[in-house]
């Protein structure tokens, strides 16, 4: 039997073509756009103001993966704040670029606070929250000013929070005139789309180059999202940054984001993304860091860590044993890669199975780097270990996870590297 080749071909994503921006600190440079992979971005909740909380929260979300943090700059102290935050960070050899946020005074904060415009990497800016009327086009221009003096990049990124409400009744009363008026969901989305594209005009009129311009439109809706970010990749080549404004708590801000983002993504469309998910209370940040790194690399888009592929219990599987172990294992693989990947290149793309029966626990495991298939139900209590697809032993007795973990470890060294990692 021959399958038609188009329908089921398997192969990378075919990226949208856009303009590459250079986001750098110091030495440090990431590119977005341009053919450049995904990159994932993070956004700090601490106060700015407090320097050292902060530059805590930002180390733990760039040891998460976090490949670009954002920050409110909201206040005067959190814009005196913002120079400490990136020196102390230095000190602690973190160089992940810093993005400030600003909404309604950025044009104060960026012009009376150099350090802050220096020391940040790229600028955030909402046009909806500029100004309004007169001041609007002036306080723009005195932010795309500060931005063109330190050569910084800019993200135009407008809110259907919070739209210019000047750019909407405009829209408003082109569509009432039309011989057949489009629905107001429709009208909404060329706001946002219109928004970004003629702001990002502006600021190139006012001397800010076009490779310094990433543009996004946040919505909170999957389906309005597509939809405006489609339209808004047909119309230019800037780079995008995707995310939903308020994705939402747990396993709805999760599946909310993640059905949203893998369109686009498959569609070719976002060149750095962002989980905007609600905390749980007291709940760790770098939670969306994790969530944005396993859509890319759960698509083939990115490797950032091992994966752990584990069977989701049945009958069969009556004991926790392999759910622990499959839990530890990810949990291990996970809080070494920050040292392994200095030293050990390619390790991002090892596949560990841990299976709990031997239904499908063999085949599994052959199929990826190295595997173990724990005994399910009824069977012999032992736990035969795959190794490039070969049974190479069997583990048994109370000490199955920590040999496994291992036998993990010389893989790694053995495979992908000779430098000895510090336990």
């Amino acid at each position: 039997m021959s399958f038609p080749s188009s329908p089921i071909a398997s192969g990378p994503v075919s990226r949208r073509t856009s303009r590459r921006v250079t986001i750098a600190h110091g030495a440090h440079e990431v590119f977005v756009g341009g053919g450049a992979p995904v990159l994932v971005q993070s956004m700090t909740n601490t106060d700015t103001a407090d320097a050292i909380g902060t530059a805590i929260q930002i180390k733990e979300l760039a040891r998460a993966g976090s490949e670009i943090v954002r920050l409110t700059v909201d206040t005067p102290a959190a814009a005196a704040s913002v120079a400490a935050i990136r020196e102390q960070l230095d000190r602690m050899g973190v160089d992940v670029p810093l993005v400030g946020d600003f909404h309604y005074n950025g044009h104060t904060l960026l012009t009376d606070y150099p350090d802050c415009a220096q020391a940040l990497s790229k600028y955030r800016i909402n046009p909806g929250n500029v100004g309004k009327g007169a001041k609007r086009d002036t306080q723009f221009a005195k932010m795309i000013d500060v931005a063109c003096r330190y050569d910084k990049p800019v993200r135009i990124g407008v809110n259907w929070g919070s739209l210019d409400q000047d750019l909407l009744a405009r829209i408003m009363d082109e569509n009432a005139v039309r011989a057949e008026p489009w629905p107001a969901q429709a009208v909404m989305y060329e706001a946002l789309v219109t928004s970004a594209i003629e702001n990002a005009q502006r600021a190139e009129e006012l001397g800010l180059a076009g490779d310094k311009i990433i543009l996004s439109c946040k919505v909170s809706g999957v389906q309005d999202l597509i939809a405006v970010y489609r339209e808004l990749a047909r119309r230019c080549d800037y780079p995008l940054h995707l995310g939903l404004t308020e994705a939402g708590m747990g396993s709805k801000g999760i599946v909310a984001s993640t059905a949203a983002l893998s369109i686009l993504l498959q569609e070719g469309i976002g060149d750095t993304i962002r989980i905007s998910l609600t905390p749980e209370p007291g709940g760790d940040r770098t939670k969306e860091v994790v969530v944005g790194q396993e859509i890319l690399q759960t698509m083939g888009l990115r490797k950032f860590t091992p994966m752990v592929i584990a069977c989701p219990g049945c009958g069969r599987t009556t004991s926790t044993v392999f759910q622990d172990l499959a839990d530890k294992i990810q949990t291990y693989l996970r809080d070494q890669m920050p040292s392994w990947k200095a030293v050990y290149p390619g390790v991002e793309g090892m596949n560990v199975a841990v299976m709990g029966c031997i239904v499908n626990g063999p085949g599994e495991s052959k199929h990826a780097n190295i595997g173990i298939s724990l005994p399910g139900t009824g069977e012999s209590p032992a736990a035969p270990v795959f190794i490039d697809g070969e049974k190479k032993m069997t583990l048994r007795g109370e000490y199955i996870a920590e040999e496994f973990r291992a036998i993990v470890l010389d893989y790694v060294k053995t495979h992908y590297g000779n430098v000895v990692v510090a336990q």
